[in-house]
């Protein structure tokens, strides 16, 4: 096997415990370049697991050599900055041609040094990754030694941005009816994915929900994000049905209503009972009938497809917009995040307004109502999480939070499942009743609405994620033909004026604490806690952002991956699944922008901004 010497320029080391963040390491030395890349599965290059030795100490410098490496798992090449741009005393280069690793000369010291391609690779450690060049045109193997190493080669920045693209979409609604556009996309740490999302304009007749003016219809326009855990199936089970449990009861409610020949609108308390009954009825679904059809016919295969997503669980955001009365709700159960961005006319910036609240542990709303509801078991809230085990204390599924321990005895008698928690009292504890939250659009405006999985609220204030979505606003405004029909056209009556000196267009507050509540605008915010285990150096600097996609879905999710740091990116991208799960969370982002768009009834695939066409999300009711 052929041997590289690695040079080193930074590393990174992960918290053990999450609020532990001040022991997380990610060390910056001057002069010292960092690292980060995506890890395409289809790029990969398989040998055999052989080791062939195993890896020297790593010492405390910066700078480490990596021995004779063993099996392959990924190979990538990256033709990454000139070694010979780097100075001698930051460099030890991994050559695929000699046969010991040893540090290089001064670049210019001798003409028989092997630089003809340059790449970059990781090193992934139990509890550090290390990021370096390696020299010459072997591929660079990996070892899996006794201390748990292994060495994946980067991804270039065209195939991290191939990465980042991979799942993105984008729509035109030429709808006329208040929203012109909305982007998507998905990005894994879990292998599979343990995210999902779902979305659907209903056109509703006037026989259903009263309209204006006899209007003969109007739109309701549904956006979902799932945050599942402990598994995909509770996820994948809300994107199948949650919209047409939510559209059954709106449609019961909004034709009782056409009763009342004066007011033949539905009441905005009994829309949001609406809402909560279709959350409520579909996990009763999930944990309640399922257990009843498997009791009554005990057989393992119909178990383990009715039981799956009880047996895990999963957050959900579901926003219901209503195009006569231009409202938008957001039904919140667990810590996903929705967030409007308003423009201020006047200055022509942005404002962040969250429009949904953290259920977790550590909300102190939520743990209030969970202490009132189970009086004399002080840990029903131990260390921020519902028994000390589950962060969100709202969400689908977790039937092991619900069910009680009686049932969750005979369910691992006779199918599977894990012993009930010791401080199982009184379930259930965790429920999936959402708070409801209305707001008024005006789409005249240019408002948009961000609705994300914690993974990006991980990694970007609610104040950045506005500003970067005004920052691509602006780009693809400046750089779109107002004579021209393409998927900017919409920009050019939004906003006269820009942030000056590359700052985000977004003026202060709007921020959210680490319980999840909004803070005060005066206030300054903690950076978030991937910026916190990161040490990002320049956090609170706007310089740190890029505008390179035509997704603004995917432009959130490069910029909080590094956004100009393209080494940041590469890295966080190339740790594969389980160890990409220490340092980034699997990310949906959902991007809808209202506005006074083309009246033509059609939505279609914005293309320019898709990976892959989509099912028409058009429906009728």
């Amino acid at each position: 096997m052929r041997r590289a010497v690695l040079s080193t320029f930074r590393t990174a080391r992960r918290s053990a415990i999450r609020k532990a963040i001040s022991k997380s390491v990610l060390f910056n030395r001057p002069g010292v370049e960092h690292a980060l890349r995506p890890f395409h599965t289809t790029a990969a290059r398989r040998y055999s697991t052989t080791r062939q030795a195993a890896f020297m100490q790593i010492p405390r410098t910066p700078v480490a050599i990596v021995g004779a490496l063993g099996a392959i798992t990924a190979y990538v090449t990256y033709k990454g900055p000139s070694l010979q741009q780097q100075s001698p005393e930051q460099v030890r280069s991994l050559t695929t041609d000699a046969p010991t690793a040893s540090p290089t000369a001064s670049p210019t010291a001798s003409p028989t040094t092997p630089v003809t391609h340059d790449r970059k690779a990781l090193v992934v450690d139990n509890d550090q990754f290390f990021t370096g060049q390696i020299v010459g045109d072997g591929p660079l193997a990996k070892d899996t030694d006794d201390r748990g190493r292994k060495v994946l080669e980067m991804l270039s920045p065209d195939q991290a941005t191939d990465r980042l693209r991979k799942n993105e979409q984008s729509y035109l609604v030429g709808r006329g009816k208040g929203v012109v556009r909305y982007d998507v996309v998905q990005l894994p740490s879990n292998d599979p994915i343990e995210d999902d999302h779902a979305e659907k304009i209903v056109e509703v007749p006037s026989s259903v929900a009263a309209t204006d003016n006899g209007a003969p219809s109007s739109d309701w326009m549904f956006w979902g994000v799932f945050d599942g855990h402990s598994g995909w199936t509770t996820s994948a089970k809300l994107r199948q049905v949650l919209i047409s449990f939510a559209a059954r009861e709106l449609n019961t409610t909004y034709k009782a209503a056409l009763s009342n020949t004066k007011s033949p609108f539905p009441d905005p308390s009994s829309i949001d009972a609406a809402l909560k009954s279709a959350f409520v009825n579909l996990d009763n679904e999930i944990c309640i009938d399922s257990v009843d059809k498997v009791f009554k016919n005990p057989s393992k295969r119909l178990g383990a497809e009715l039981l799956a997503p009880a047996l895990s669980g999963s957050c959900a955001l579901l926003s219901f917009y209503d195009s006569r009365a231009k409202t938008f709700r957001v039904a919140c159960t667990g810590d996903s995040r929705a967030v409007l961005g308003r423009k201020n006319v006047k200055t022509g910036k942005w404002f962040a307004t969250p429009l949904s609240e953290d259920q977790t542990g550590s909300n102190p709303n939520e743990e209030a109502r969970m202490r009132a509801e189970h009086p004399g078991e002080p840990q029903v809230i131990y260390r921020g999480r519902v028994l000390g085990n589950l962060e969100p204390t709202r969400a689908f599924g977790d039937a092991a939070y619900k069910w009680s321990k009686e049932v969750q005895d005979q369910i691992r008698k006779h199918f599977f499942g894990r012993s009930p928690n010791q401080l199982l009292k009184t379930p259930p504890y965790v429920t999936a009743e959402p708070v409801v939250t209305t707001t008024k659009i005006e789409p005249s405006k240019g408002d948009f609405v961000v609705l994300a999985t914690d993974g990006l609220w991980e990694m970007l204030t609610n104040e950045e994620v506005v500003g970067l979505v005004g920052q691509w606003v602006e780009a693809q405004n400046n750089g779109s033909s107002p004579a021209k029909s393409s998927g900017t056209a919409w920009l050019t009556s939004w906003f006269n004026s820009s942030a000056p000196g590359g700052a985000l267009p977004v003026e202060k507050g709007g921020n959210m604490d680490k319980t999840g509540k909004v803070m005060n605008e005066n206030k300054g915010a903690e950076p978030p806690i991937r910026q916190q285990q990161w040490q990002i150096p320049d956090a609170n600097s706007h310089s740190r952002f890029v505008v390179e996609d035509k997704n603004a879905a995917t432009h959130l999710v490069r910029n909080a991956l590094g956004g100009k740091d393209r080494d940041m990116v590469s890295a966080l991208l190339t740790l594969p699944s389980p160890y990409s799960r220490r340092y980034r969370d699997d990310l949906t982002v959902e991007v809808i922008f209202f506005g006074e768009g083309e009246s033509n009834g059609v939505v279609r695939v914005n293309e320019e901004a898709s990976s892959q066409p989509s099912e028409e999300p058009k429906a009728k009711l």
